[in-house]
């Protein structure tokens, strides 16, 4: 029961992440009051294909699309970003700082 509430908690976060933004796993986590969280996070968006969440907008906290296998075909989620906007070369997003979107700083 836990676990699906905090999943909630987490497509409830990602979907106010803006289009043309990025956010990371841990990042989201500790906006949910558990910092050691962010493999947990990325386990709810495993499971939110069916959810209309914008996971492709999540990332590791070096910008790598380590959730890419996850996606219908390995290139999907690079080319939902770059349809975005977000710059990203070698499976990881260019300037960072540009793009990250922290849910500890917007959301208070």
């Amino acid at each position: 029961m836990m676990e699906n509430n905090f999943f909630e908690k987490v497509y409830y976060v990602v979907r106010l992440i803006p289009f043309g933004k990025v956010c990371t796993y841990g990042a989201i986590g500790q906006y949910l009051g558990s910092s050691q969280s962010a493999r947990m996070v990325g386990w709810a968006l495993n499971k939110s294909a069916s959810k209309n969440v914008p996971a492709h907008r999540v990332v590791n906290k070096q910008g790598l699309l380590s959730g890419k296998y996850h996606f219908d075909g390995v290139t999907l989620m690079q080319q939902l970003l770059e349809n975005e906007g977000v710059m990203v070369k070698n499976n990881q997003i260019q300037d960072m700082d540009k793009y990250f979107w922290d849910p500890n700083k917007e959301l208070i």
